[in-house]
């Protein structure tokens, strides 16, 4: 019996045919749904089956629906009902043929984490899909690790985060864009940015759906990757040897080191609400992929700390780590045009006795003085966003609104108003007697 063709023959079925993923779309009546999804027909494994959002559930009752793509349009309101009872358990994302940016930010508000433009790009299909699948975080990856490759190395991720990162000129801002385009681009249900704050403590800087109990252990994290400067996953935080303390969450976490010039200025961290069956494990060249999209973000978020302490040193005296008189003028500009605008008076504080102080003891108990003074007043404004407290040459003076928030802080203030003769420095008298 010949061995070519026989063997090969029986090797092929004994194959069973692979079933496609059927993937539905809902779309608008009116809408030009065929132009939206004629390149997704190029898929494979795929079988593409498209839908009314009015039409009654006989007409998918036959269909087991594996995926789904969901179209937005301004003024309509999509079907509530069938949009909830779609997305228990499956993979779910929006689009819209309006390149409108009002219908991708109504998409956010609803629940959708991301939002294509049509027409559809099978690329960009593929990849949502597998990332929005409901599986733990190490299933998520190993799922979407072939479409997340090809997703990342192309152009329009790179260029759609330079886009986003490159206009604030705060940090805040910068790693909200960040959270944001990695809760859309990678497979985690919850998202955080850590980065070191003006101590060097780490912090959250923005998060994307994470639970606030979660928020120390993130940051602990966060901690790690900052001083290690290297990847790092775990399938159940609270199994860990790092985590000793014996309170941390039963979570799986997947991080990720930003890297600029040469230091690490913040970490982007995935979290699985549970724990994984196995460690979350990111293959090399998704790892290089990820590194290259995060570049621009590590760069602007270091530009913009950077620039953020650089205003702090302008506007901060040196000696009390008060606000200086360059910031004083500024704010009395601001305050006396709003309290002519709203008809209220505004309060200016002026703590006397300094001169006296620097002429008696000398001028390094008056710098002790203005220190110790300037930690009291802290503390006294600490929570309160409408008071400035100032140093100017040698007194330190407190701008503050009037009405009620004076009067419950009258004690405060009259503290503060005797600072010159109540400091615990303050050199014993040893001239009389």
């Amino acid at each position: 019996m010949p061995v070519g063709g026989h063997s090969n023959t029986a090797r092929r079925r004994r194959t069973p045919p692979r079933l496609g993923l059927t993937l539905t779309v809902f779309q608008h009546p009116s809408s030009d749904v065929q132009s939206h999804v004629a390149p997704v027909r190029r898929l494979k494994g795929y079988r593409l089956v498209c839908r009314a959002q009015q039409q009654g559930p006989g007409g998918t009752g036959a269909i087991r629906v594996g995926a789904v793509l969901w179209e937005l349009a301004p003024g309509r309101r999509p079907n509530w009902r069938r949009l909830k009872s779609l997305a228990q358990g499956m993979p779910i994302v929006s689009y819209s043929a309006d390149p409108d940016a009002a219908v991708a930010t109504r998409s956010r508000k609803i629940g959708f984490v991301t939002h294509l433009s049509a027409p559809l790009s099978p690329v960009e299909v593929e990849h949502q899909i597998a990332v929005a699948a409901p599986a733990d975080l190490a299933t998520r990856w190993q799922r979407s690790r072939s479409s997340l490759s090809r997703y990342l190395n192309r152009v329009e991720p790179l260029s759609e985060i330079i886009r986003h990162v490159a206009a604030p000129l705060e940090p805040g801002p910068v790693a909200e864009a960040l959270v944001r385009r990695a809760a859309a681009w990678l497979p985690a249900p919850s998202w955080a940015v850590v980065w070191p704050d003006a101590v060097g403590a780490p912090a959250l800087l923005a998060t994307w759906r994470l639970p606030l109990e979660l928020e120390r252990a993130i940051c602990s994290v966060g901690a790690h990757v900052l001083g290690s400067g290297r990847e790092y996953g775990a399938r159940d935080l609270s199994h860990d040897r790092r985590w000793r303390g014996g309170d941390a969450p039963a979570i799986a976490v997947v991080a990720f080191p930003l890297r600029c010039r040469g230091r690490t200025v913040g970490a982007v961290i995935g979290v699985g609400t549970t724990p994984s069956a196995k460690v979350p494990a990111v293959p090399a060249n998704v790892s290089a992929a990820i590194r290259v999209v995060f570049e621009p973000a590590a760069v602007a978020l270091d530009n913009a700390t950077r620039m953020q302490r650089a205003e702090a040193l302008t506007v901060t005296d040196d000696l009390t780590q008060l606000y200086n008189s360059r910031y004083l003028s500024e704010v009395l500009r601001r305050e006396g045009k709003r309290a002519v605008r709203t008809r209220q008076p505004l309060s200016f504080i002026d703590l006397d006795g300094f001169k006296e102080i620097n002429d008696t003891h000398g001028h390094l108990f008056g710098s002790r003085a203005l220190v110790e003074a300037g930690a009291i007043i802290r503390d006294c404004v600490r929570g309160r966003p409408t008071w400035w407290p100032a140093s100017v040459a040698t007194s330190s003076r407190w701008c503050c609104p009037p009405p009620a928030a004076m009067v419950r802080s009258s004690s405060r203030i009259e503290c503060v108003r005797r600072l010159p003769n109540t400091c615990s420095w303050r050199p014993r008298d040893t001239t009389s007697g």
